[in-house]
């Protein structure tokens, strides 16, 4: 799973994220459909000025852009919190 963070990372990058953390949730959802096929479930707060002033939606849909070819294999799920820097409390 580490060649799947490393790939969100790289895939993010242009984003120039200010801060950018991603869980592997796998083992969380062991058992479960998606993950028996070996798929895995991650979250991930991205902060980044690309977002101020834009929809959640928005936002989203950026990050779904980088990443969209990576769904629904290698990665089953993605929870995604995506912020402004002056969201950040």
């Amino acid at each position: 799973m580490t060649d799947i963070l490393a790939t969100l990372r790289t895939r993010l990058a242009d984003l120039a994220p200010t801060a950018l953390e991603i869980r592997d949730d796998s083992a969380d959802h062991a058992g479960h459909a998606g993950a028996a096929g070996g798929a895995g479930h991650f979250s991930l707060v991205i902060v980044s000025n690309a977002f101020s002033g834009i929809s959640r939606l928005q936002r989203h849909q950026q990050v779904l852009a980088r990443v969209n070819d990576l769904l629904p294999f290698p990665i089953h799920a993605l929870q995604i919190k995506a912020l402004a820097p002056d969201e950040i409390s």
